[in-house]
């Protein structure tokens, strides 16, 4: 079983300069075909100081900085018994190249279900610019036991 006392738990401060290079080819990689994506001109054209981060990729920058297997680590789960459960982004402002961002996460809540067969760790990750939010993010990571592996960390 997860310890509840993790609960409100938050992790250390991260911050992660967004490079303009990392964003084209992320755009690229996802097939994305509008411009204002890779294209520098096209983007200040439309409005913005340089390229607009598209919306999943700070969940990317948050796995880079290791904080999500930090976390299973110090609750004591095995990283090949977690699966990604949902993935939920809220934007309050626009994040582009050049800017430097602060993630936070802290873990919101611990449950389970089916008898314990499943467990539930929920994650809120705060991404502040110039301590001002730009962005929430909340995850959740579904930890699988196998039969006669519950109960390990008691």
């Amino acid at each position: 079983m997860i310890d509840r006392a993790a609960i409100g738990r938050e992790t250390a401060r991260t911050a992660v300069q967004i490079e303009r290079g990392r964003l084209q080819l992320f755009a690229r990689v996802l097939g994305q075909t509008d411009p204002v994506y890779s294209d520098v001109a096209r983007a200040r054209a439309a409005g913005h100081p340089d390229l607009p981060v598209p919306p999943t990729f700070l969940m990317g920058l948050e796995i880079e900085t290791e904080d999500v297997y930090r976390t299973l680590e110090s609750l004591g789960v095995p990283l090949g018994d977690v699966l990604h459960g949902e993935q939920e982004f809220t934007y309050c402002r626009p994040v582009h190249a050049g800017d430097t961002v602060v993630l936070t996460t802290r873990i919101a809540d611990v449950y389970e279900r089916k008898a314990g067969a499943l467990e539930f760790i929920v994650r809120e990750t705060r991404v502040d610019r110039d301590d001002e939010l730009v962005a929430r993010m909340r995850s959740v990571l579904v930890v699988t036991h196998r039969d006669g592996d519950r109960g390990r960390d008691e």
